[in-house]
């Protein structure tokens, strides 16, 4: 990652922390009204970034979705028990344009509070979601050459990983985005890069958010490598990676970019222009609390070491309190924030 050596990063939620907000002052809330004095606290207590989640413009279709799929409610009501309809917003990373979320108070909100980061030593990092977008982005009408298309027969086949979208030149069956290894998310579409056309309409995108932020965290960068693309689709994706990072770095020098990924492709990722990457491997280590793996995990060499974002928890993980016993939780903080990288809190 970018200077300091070894910097910290905070995750925030800006949904959780604006409906706090909302409840204080009696309306909703945008970014102008988190308090400067909540920047000088992370300031002080010494992290380098704030990673603001899930900023861009979401719509009603994926909302519906998360709030009618079954296996998810049950999720959402152990978290929450006194779940109301409302607390249900949608997935923040099916995106349907990346623009601030009007709820947020749009892309001027979002400018003024980088400037509020940066006047306090602090750099912005957002989220860049390249595999799939929202059913109801304006590409699914504008450009459906953009999509992974399927057939009626991969409907009935696999109904998990393919729906019916239907528009004014009537109904077609669209791939749900997906990795390889597990069913389709039903709020998003697939995007085809083995289409040059596809991929160039993403660096747009990427270029623009580069304008608004300091570096941005790319979810699930590997499911466009070449050879994941091919072993989900059946067919073979050029490389996006190295063009896609040196163009914004072009523009925007000193861009940083860290990869959440998976399948020990980190080193991949690396090769192709990222900065940092997510040590999911140390954490799964840590998790299951057997000491020479995590020894030989931190073998490796401290320059490789050094571009590796620690985590002991984020969105996608358990809380950490409920994952590491007492004990063994103040054992494996000492170790993933007292090894080289960067120090991820979530």
């Amino acid at each position: 990652m970018a200077t300091p050596r070894h910097p910290s990063l905070y995750q925030l939620h800006w949904r959780v922390w604006l409906t706090d907000l909302s409840q204080g002052l009696g309306r909703t809330a945008t970014l102008d009204d988190i308090p400067d004095a909540e920047f000088d606290r992370l300031a002080g207590m010494g992290f380098d970034w704030i990673w603001l989640l899930s900023v861009w413009q979401t719509a009603p279709v994926a909302q519906q979705i998360s709030r009618t799929n079954g296996e998810w409610r049950h999720k959402f009501q152990v978290a929450l028990p006194d779940l109301h309809e409302e607390d249900v917003a949608g997935s923040g990373f099916a995106i349907t344009r990346y623009i601030v979320h009007e709820g947020l108070g749009g892309d001027e909100a979002l400018a003024r509070l980088r400037e509020r980061l940066r006047c306090r030593g602090l750099r912005l990092m957002l989220d860049f979601v390249p595999n799939h977008t929202a059913p109801d982005h304006h590409w699914v009408t504008e450009h459906p050459e953009y999509y992974m298309a399927g057939t009626t027969s991969d409907l009935a086949r696999e109904p998990h990983n393919y729906t019916k979208v239907g528009d004014a030149h009537g109904d077609r069956v669209l791939a749900l985005g997906r990795d390889p290894y597990f069913a389709g998310w039903p709020d998003t579409l697939q995007l085809d890069y083995s289409n040059p056309a596809t991929q160039e309409a993403m660096v747009g995108e990427f270029l623009r958010i580069a304008e608004q932020c300091d570096g941005v965290r790319c979810d699930m960068a590997m499911l466009v490598l070449p050879e994941v693309f091919e072993r989900t689709w059946g067919r073979r994706a050029p490389l996006f990676w190295p063009d896609a990072t040196r163009r914004v770095r072009e523009r925007v020098p000193g861009f940083c970019f860290m990869a959440e990924v998976y399948g020990d492709l980190e080193s991949t990722m690396l090769q192709q222009g990222f900065d940092g990457a997510y040590d999911k491997g140390l954490y799964d280590r840590l998790r299951e609390g057997h000491a020479r793996p995590v020894r030989g995990h931190l073998h490796a060499g401290l320059d490789y070491q050094g571009t590796l974002a620690r985590f002991r928890e984020n969105h996608d993980e358990p809380r950490a309190a409920a994952t590491f016993a007492a004990g063994m939780h103040e054992a494996a903080a000492v170790i993933t924030y007292w090894s080289p990288g960067l120090r991820f809190f979530h």
